[in-house]
């Protein structure tokens, strides 16, 4: 599955495990890019101290590229970007920022950089800022999300007609043939995150993971946009936040209610009112807890069976 994600990253799949806050830690970044794809650790949920560890950690459980997901809200990050560049990590995602703000730097030190964006604008500024490639995300995504409320399925042609380095389409992806259908639409890779919220490595709580795994189709939301959009599980916290939205609340009357330290009480603690239980659309084909690697490979397995199946004259007739 040579392509230009596998070369730039020097990995066997166009498969990339999103950076997750309170999710994605050492153990779920090492297996898989042992599987063959690249792992990232999300950095946005960690101390500088807690960082180094799981970096150390990853070095050690694999020989393959891995990958350090940079929020640019972060309020510590020359911190992280000091860790990054002490442990020569090879790969950086920034996220949720201006991509001119550290590129030039870490490229300087050799390190490949991918920004992660929800609109062809921000996709050509990360291009101009010099970014490796882009992410771009769609609004089924679950977490953080943009504010145009763009499909996947429309935005990565949108951007793939206009953008010249590798495209890797995000949100609403956990399968073959979701990989499949994003490729064909321009993208070069996916990156995946729901999926593997719900697996063994997963640094989520249990309680969360079941929640996924119960989880329909409608039984997510987008909002909080006077914020920072963000897509969770609907739940006393959502419930609460409607009740707000009734009464007319007012931006800081939202940002009060929301507090501090949702996330990490719902999808770490494993809070299930109290939390915001950040989750995609897609957790309604989400239905067992696997390992990684597994998972990796019934999405690299069912790719090549559509692929297959769609290259195959006598397979299908329109």
């Amino acid at each position: 599955m040579a392509n230009r994600i596998t070369e730039l990253f020097k990995i066997k799949y166009p498969l990339i495990q999103a950076g997750m806050i309170w999710c994605s830690g050492w153990k779920l970044a090492s297996a898989v890019s042992n599987a063959g794809g690249l792992g990232i650790i999300g950095s946005g949920s960690m101390y500088p101290d807690i960082l180094d560890e799981h970096i150390n950690k990853c070095k050690k459980a694999t020989n393959h590229p891995f990958a350090v997901n940079l929020p640019m809200i972060y309020p510590d990050i020359d911190k992280h970007i000091e860790t990054i560049l002490r442990h020569k990590v090879p790969i950086v995602f920034t996220s949720a920022g201006n991509p001119k703000t550290w590129t030039s730097l870490l490229k300087d030190n050799g390190v490949t950089v991918v920004h992660v964006v929800s609109s062809l604008k921000f996709a050509l500024k990360s291009e101009a800022a010099g970014v490796d490639a882009v992410v771009a995300e769609g609004f089924e995504a679950g977490g953080h999300n943009g504010r145009e409320e763009t499909t996947t399925m429309t935005l990565i042609p949108i951007i793939a007609n206009q953008l010249k380095i590798p495209l890797i389409a995000a949100g609403g992806i956990g399968t073959g043939k979701g990989m499949f259908a994003a490729m064909v639409l321009g993208a070069d890779g996916v990156q995946i995150g729901s999926r593997f919220v719900a697996s063994n490595e997963s640094s989520a709580h249990q309680k969360f993971k079941q929640k996924v795994l119960e989880a329909k189709d409608g039984d997510t939301a987008l909002t909080l946009k006077e914020l920072t959009p963000v897509r969770l599980i609907k739940t006393g916290f959502y419930n609460k936040v409607q009740e707000a939205y009734q009464k007319g609340a007012n931006v800081e009357e939202l940002r009060d209610l929301l507090g501090r330290g949702r996330a990490k009480k719902g999808m770490f603690e494993g809070d299930l009112e109290e939390g915001e239980l950040e989750i995609g659309q897609i957790a309604g084909l989400i239905n067992q807890i696997k390992p990684a690697a597994n998972i990796v490979k019934e999405i690299i397995g069912e790719f090549n069976e559509i692929k297959d199946q769609i290259c195959s004259s006598n397979k299908f007739s329109f």
